[in-house]
């Protein structure tokens, strides 16, 4: 099994995604509120895919993208901000 996880983005919108063997397997969208913010708005993760930790490895990529790019994050997406809130390091992006 081939694991990808990975960002496409422009000044607008964006998303991360994790491709399995070349399939999209989960995607969660953001849009940019601005030039220092994101906005979490929909994860989702294909049938099949339970307790493989995708969703979380999105948040992952995400926090690091955000402190990358000097950005913050604003979790609408209800599982991105249950990640949040159990995840207490990724504050700094809050």
């Amino acid at each position: 099994m081939e694991e990808n996880l990975g960002l496409e983005y422009n000044e607008k919108k964006g998303y991360f995604y994790i491709n399995v063997n070349d399939k999209t397997e989960a995607k969660m969208t953001f849009v940019f509120a601005g030039p220092h913010k994101i906005i979490i708005d929909h994860t989702e993760v294909n049938p099949g895919n339970n307790g493989k930790n995708f969703g979380k490895k999105m948040v992952e990529k995400a926090v690091e993208f955000a402190r990358e790019m000097n950005l913050k994050i604003l979790p609408l997406c209800p599982f991105a901000k249950k990640v949040f809130e159990k995840t207490p390091e990724y504050g700094d992006v809050l």
